[in-house]
This record gives structure tokens, sequence and C-alpha cells, in this order.
């Protein structure tokens, strides 16, 4: 029997503001899509709309560089300021080199100045936009809304999207889940050649985050939620923290 995944861009969403109900919102862009939330059905939303429901902002004019950031800041080319806020949403820096900065950040995943952004963002050339503080329980708690007002069980993605080591470009990925098992493994299944699987293990919410993104477009598109049908996902109250590499098994630290 073939599989089919549908994915669906939901159109309409206004700019969100700090304090904004993300929930009404999505539900007014399911309806304008013509469709509506099922059982099984997962929603794959940006981080930055997260974030900003959140108030997750900061004035660079209220951040005082410290004297790592300001020396860090002559060899990678940037605000002084905004190192010091890396390095504050930061366990250690990874990589450095002029106009790159990559950290490993609070939550245990490494990205590009720490996730911290000012792209499509309101309150001015020094207003940047943070990660959100926990995305797990972010999702977890859209997740619970859903179901008391609609009695319907959905999963949650927040992505975001970052470069890897090995490839060009950025992709999505999963910064936050909840109702299902982010990493599938596979090890002790059959592969086709009847041999027994070692090592194998799928990122599930990273694949289905990078397809969401594809829709949701990385500049002025303005789609900031993906209603993903058809995935099959296996129920799970774990949440992002197994898709992170431990620092053991990190061939690039």
């Amino acid at each position: 029997m073939s599989r089919r995944l549908q994915l669906t861009a939901l159109p309409g969403l206004p700019l969100v503001k700090p304090g904004d109900e993300l929930l009404p919102l999505i539900l007014d862009a399911v309806q304008g899509a013509g469709t509506q939330l099922v059982d099984g059905d997962l929603l794959v939303i940006a981080q930055k709309i997260i974030s900003k429901s959140e108030g997750r902002y900061v004035d660079l004019d209220e951040v005082t560089a410290g004297d790592e950031a300001r020396r860090l800041a002559l060899e990678v080319d940037k605000d002084p300021r905004l190192v010091e806020l890396i390095l504050q949403q930061s366990h250690e820096v990874v990589r450095q080199r002029p106009g790159v900065l990559i950290v490993e950040h609070k939550l245990g995943y490494v990205h590009a100045n720490a996730g911290i952004d000012r792209s499509n963002i309101d309150g001015g050339g020094d207003t940047v936009l943070l990660l959100p503080e926990d995305p797990d329980g972010s999702a977890r708690r859209l997740r619970q809304r859903i179901a008391d007002e609609l009695a319907v069980d959905v999963a949650v993605i927040i992505n975001d999207s970052a470069g890897r080591a090995w490839r060009e470009g950025a992709i999505g990925f999963a910064l936050g889940t909840a109702g299902f098992e982010p990493v599938l493994d596979l090890v002790g299944k059959i592969d086709l050649s009847g041999r027994p699987m070692e090592v194998t293990s799928v990122a599930v919410a990273d694949e289905l985050a990078a397809a969401a993104s594809y829709l949701m477009g990385q500049a002025d598109e303005g789609v900031p939620v993906v209603l993903i049908s058809g995935a099959e996902l296996a129920p799970s109250t774990a949440g992002s923290a197994s898709l992170v590499r431990d620092r053991a098994a990190d061939l690039f630290r």
C-alpha cells in the first residue's frame, strides 16, 4: 500500500506581537486553507512567531559588552553588544571566523549566533529576537490547548533553520517538539537483504521540519505555519533533547 504525506501552508496569519495568543490565529488560518485539524495531524510552527508572542525581544542599547565579548567581536566583525548577548545565551563558542560565530546554545544544540535574529522583526535596527526560552514547553502548551479546546490529538514542531557541517545552504530543523517520538530508532530492524540494522536512527522531527521549511521560505513569504497530514507519528512524551548528539560522539568538537 502506498503512503501519502500532505503539507499545507496556512495563509493569512497576521504579524505576531508580544502577548498575542497564537492558537486563534492558527485556527483562523486552518479555516482559511479550507481544512480542519484532525487526530494525527502535525503543526509545524516557525520559532520566530513563538518568540514574538513570548516577547523575546532585546534592545541592544540595553546590553553592555564585557571584555570577552569585545575581544571576540573584533575576531568575528560583529557588534560587541550582539556578541555579549550570544555569549549569554550559550554554553561555549564552538567555532569562529570573520562573519561567523558558532556556539552551543544553552538548550544544547549547536547554532550560529545562538539563533539570535535581526531579520523580519519589529523594533528597529538595534532590536534582536532570541529563541524561545523553552521550545519544548511552548510546543507542549500549544498542543494541550488544542486538545482542551478542540478535543483533537495534534503533534507540534517548532522549527528553525541552520547550516550543516557537510552541506551548503540552510535547512529546517526541529527546535522543539511535542506529542511524538522525534528520533526513530531502527537498530535491530531487518533491511531488504535480511540483515539487522546496527546503528541506524532517523531524525523524524528534523525531516518533517525541513519539509515544512521549504513551504515557509526564508525571506518575505510570510507563511510561518504548515499543517502536515499523514505522517503516522509514534506517540511519545519525549521532547527534542534526543535530537542533540552527545558531545562524546560529536566528531566536530
